[in-house]
């Protein structure tokens, strides 16, 4: 019998628009985000993911901060970074701020980290740091908060390239179990599934184009690496991030998403030189086996449970406010993905 699917949602923050096209305030947007969080949890989904972004558009700068807020607001949902980028950021301050949040939870594994690199590079200027030092920044910053996070006592000791040097000095509070589980976030970088498999940490494929088939040789790597390595079947999990929107019609959902996908679009033109939006381009990632899980909730449970049988992933999770999406929507996706696609989900998994 194949494992539990888990089921959740992922979010940058999201800036709502004015009817001129200006943006609205980033306060609000992180009101939203607190709001769809604490409605995932009263709903019964498994899992929301916080990721760090440094844009107008997408101000969740600080996924720590909402994470410890909605950790006392919250009952049973994971919460989790997705990704914190460690590169530009202090793992002892990060490691201490889920810890936090893990002891206002009460513990029970509901605070979790995604370790990764970004997939932008704003926070290299914003903080200090040259996109020279990319890879060993990474390297140096994750060995940090891992041999961190192993460390049964309170004083610690380390030493790297990038950092000063710790000597045996209190890092506190502890996590209440006493590890936080920590990911490996890539999006799709054969030597990052490597690295993780190697390490015998879960791994977590963010994708956002083409066909979410094609990662399957990448868990195979990450799955044999992990074994080689001397790791269970059991501590090599693997999760997926896709962009989708759930909605009571195929019609609706697309239609619905779409502006934003041109907005979330432009953006990243100027941002990172990406393509003219082209809807044509929009309508095959909504297509079946395209990267984004649009429609309504019977498409998106089979298109999930399709994508288990090349990945054999055990959690699924979706962003779906991007590019100023209107937040009723975000908050009926919300509903029908936790009464609606998550039962399809169970449904379908336990025929495997």
């Amino acid at each position: 019998m194949a494992p539990k699917m888990e089921i959740g949602v992922y979010s940058f923050g999201d800036t709502q628009r004015n009817e001129d096209g200006s943006l609205r305030s980033t306060g609000e947007a992180i009101q939203n985000l607190f709001e769809a969080i604490t409605l995932a949890d009263e709903l019964g989904l498994d899992y929301f993911a916080i990721g760090e972004h440094h844009t107008e558009t997408m101000p969740m700068s600080s996924p720590g901060t909402i994470i410890a807020a909605a950790a006392a607001a919250t009952k049973q949902i994971k919460l989790s970074s997705g990704v914190s980028v460690i590169s530009t950021d202090d793992p002892v301050r990060i490691y201490q701020q889920f810890s936090i949040a893990d002891a206002i939870a009460g513990g029970g594994n509901r605070i979790e980290i995604i370790a990764g690199r970004g997939s932008s590079t704003e926070t290299f200027p914003l903080f200090g740091y040259s996109l020279n030092d990319y890879d060993q920044l990474y390297a140096d910053k994750l060995d940090l908060l891992l041999k961190l996070n192993e460390n049964p006592d309170v004083n610690f000791s380390w030493e790297g390239t990038t950092r000063p040097t710790i000597n045996d000095l209190p890092v506190v509070p502890k996590p209440v179990s006493g590890k936080l589980p920590i990911w490996l976030g890539t999006g799709g970088n054969p030597g990052s599934s490597m690295r993780a498999g190697q390490l015998g940490m879960p791994v977590s494929y963010g994708i956002i184009g083409g066909q979410p088939a094609r990662f399957a040789p990448l868990t195979q790597l990450y799955r044999q690496a992990g074994k080689q390595a001397g790791f269970s079947e059991d501590q090599l999990k693997v999760s997926v991030a896709t962009l989708g929107l759930v909605a009571p019609t195929n019609e609706e959902a697309l239609e619905r998403m779409l502006p934003g996908w041109i907005n979330m679009n432009y953006e990243m033109q100027e941002r990172r030189g990406w393509a003219e939006p082209d809807t044509r381009s929009y309508y095959a990632q909504a297509a079946m086996g395209g990267a984004y899980f649009l429609g309504n909730p019977d498409v998106v449970a089979k298109r999930i449970v399709d994508l288990y049988d090349h990945m054999g992933h055990m959690r699924h999770f979706l962003q779906m406010d991007i590019g100023s999406t209107p937040h009723e929507y975000i908050l009926e996706a919300i509903r029908l993905l936790a009464t609606e696609v998550k039962p399809r989900v169970d449904h379908l998994m336990a025929k495997k």
